[in-house]
């Protein structure tokens, strides 16, 4: 089972978004969308959680395909974390986390519950009783990651497969907490999930990726292991940015370091 696109095709005003795209997330796995601005990776994870229909295409959900899968069953599944989630109520965190539940009924007890211990899980448990309105960007992203994870908690009869969409989830986080968010992602893959997460920071997608996905004007590039994917050509042909891409000196994976210019002339990283 697997959540899974196939020759899709998104079109607005003449323009191709994504072009015969492919793609499989797999239970177990964390699979890293990279490209350029306009690539088409947000694009890609609205079609893949059913928020966008494809031109062409399909998408599917545990073999069945996306939009004949009711509502509710379907959100049981999978649960999307857009760049976005504007909410204007002066609900508190906890409440924020748990509409999550909504899917299985809640909320009522058990389901304040699991939204406490999903914010916790976000390290954002002292927000609790704080008033949404009142939250920082970065408290709000935490706060609605902890919503995401009361919606896929438990796990499905026969332990059946679910899928966590993350489009830009650290975009507006601290350096701690982009790692924190990410390393909670990798974890929760041992509960029979596929995370996939759209970034723009390579060497967090070396780091946290077991697979990488690299678009350009919606086209796929690549699909492999980091150790593949991140090299010097295909990211400069990617991003338009020549790298040097070098050994992490801690971590097993491969370190990006862009060769730009500096002021004096010198090519740095070169």
């Amino acid at each position: 089972m697997s959540l899974e696109a196939a020759g899709l095709r998104v079109s607005r005003g003449g323009r191709a978004l994504i072009d015969g795209v492919s793609l499989t997330l797999s239970p177990g796995q964390v699979l890293v969308i990279l490209g350029a601005n306009g690539a088409g990776k947000s694009t890609l994870l609205r079609c893949l959680s059913g928020e966008l229909g494809p031109d062409a295409g399909e998408v599917h959900l545990n073999g069945r395909p996306l939009p004949r899968w009711p509502a509710g069953d379907c959100a049981k599944r999978r649960a999307i974390l857009p760049q976005q989630s504007p909410l204007s109520f002066p609900f508190t965190a906890l409440e924020v986390a748990a509409m999550g539940r909504i899917p299985h009924g809640g909320p009522g007890l058990d389901d304040t519950r699991i939204a406490a211990q999903a914010l916790a899980a976000a390290e954002a448990d002292h927000l609790a009783e704080r008033r949404y309105t009142t939250l920082s960007g970065g408290e709000r992203q935490r706060v609605h990651l902890a919503r995401v994870l009361t919606q896929l908690w438990e796990p499905l009869p026969n332990d059946e497969p679910r899928y966590l969409l993350l489009d830009e989830p650290t975009a507006s986080l601290d350096l701690a907490h982009q790692h924190t968010t990410l390393a909670l992602a990798r974890r929760w893959t041992d509960r029979n999930l596929g995370v996939l997460v759209v970034l723009h920071d390579l060497n967090l997608a070396a780091q946290y990726g077991d697979r990488i996905a690299l678009m350009k004007e919606g086209r796929l590039l690549a699909v492999d292991q980091p150790r593949t994917v991140l090299e010097p050509t295909g990211i400069e042909h990617a991003f338009g940015l020549p790298v040097r891409v070098i050994p992490h000196p801690e971590l097993d994976c491969p370190l990006i370091v862009p060769r730009v210019a500096s002021p004096s002339g010198l090519r740095l990283g070169a």
